[in-house]
């Protein structure tokens, strides 16, 4: 089967590229299954119900978050309701939403996904590497197909997961910088690794956000609202080739959608009249 995982979508122009793309990507690329980093959807921080409808009715399957999970409040409901989302798993017991969930890929075979938060310059958090140990332990058996989004900010850190996991679990693709990374690979255990998938929105930007606003807020030590930028909208992320049997992986590549990549997989999705 193949997995697409989408990078962190930012704003309107990420949700816009995804909403393009992506269903002429599953035509093209023949994917089973599509999972997204979306906690930075709703104006580049959060994600709303609204939005999380909106990503659905694009193509993608399943959702994970990150640090800004819990930034609109009115999220709170569809943690409680959906079943394809997830919150961070190393958050407190206490905390809203789901740890894991599974999704039902269109080839028939169960995925199931999960997210964490890193500790390296990151906020005070619970253990990712025992949780996530948790976390395996609780899903069937039967499941083979497991995706772990990591959320770190160390690529030190990212790398430690992925070789924790290696074996374990299907891919470890890593969130939170926006900034992707060229060291995709398949681990000796048949893990997927990639420390971070990069960003979906506009890469004329500080990792989404206005370049003139970044810089004044830099040199002036004033507070300035960091504005979702506009320019140079891609999609990126990772595809990954898994074997449904065995839940391994045998390949992964990167993947950059540029806007006018995105115009065309429009067009060629549309239904012919």
């Amino acid at each position: 089967m193949r997995l697409l995982f989408i990078g962190d979508i930012v704003g309107k122009p990420g949700r816009r590229i995804v909403q393009q793309a992506v269903r002429g990507l599953v035509e093209e690329e023949q994917l089973d299954v599509v999972i997204a980093n979306a906690e930075n959807s709703a104006g580049g921080s959060g994600l709303t119900p609204l939005h999380f409808k909106e990503l659905i009715e694009a193509g993608v399957d399943g959702i994970t978050l990150g640090d800004h999970v819990y930034r609109r409040r009115e999220i709170y409901a569809t943690l409680e309701s959906e079943t394809n989302i997830v919150r961070p798993a190393n958050l407190p017991a206490e905390a809203v939403g789901p740890r894991w969930a599974t999704i039902t890929s269109r080839s028939g075979a169960k995925v199931a996904l999960t997210c964490l938060l890193g500790q390296i310059f990151m906020k005070p958090i619970d253990s990712p590497w025992r949780v996530v140990d948790q976390v395996l332990s609780e899903i069937p058996d039967d499941v083979k197909i497991r995706l772990v989004d990591f959320h770190a900010e160390a690529t030190s850190e990212m790398q430690l997961m992925g070789r924790h996991l290696d074996g374990r679990v299907s891919a470890v693709l890593g969130t939170h910088t926006h900034v992707a990374t060229a060291d995709e690979s398949v681990l000796p255990g048949g893990t997927a690794f990639q420390c971070d998938v990069g960003m979906t929105g506009p890469h004329q930007s500080i990792i989404g956000r206005r370049i003139d606003r970044v810089l004044e807020a830099t040199l002036t030590a004033r507070p300035v609202p960091f504005d979702v930028a506009t320019g140079d909208v891609r999609l990126n992320g990772a595809i990954v080739d898994i074997d449904e049997q065995t839940g391994r992986a045998t390949a992964i590549k990167r993947l950059s959608i540029d806007q006018a990549r995105a115009d065309q997989l429009a067009k060629n999705s549309q239904p012919t009249k």
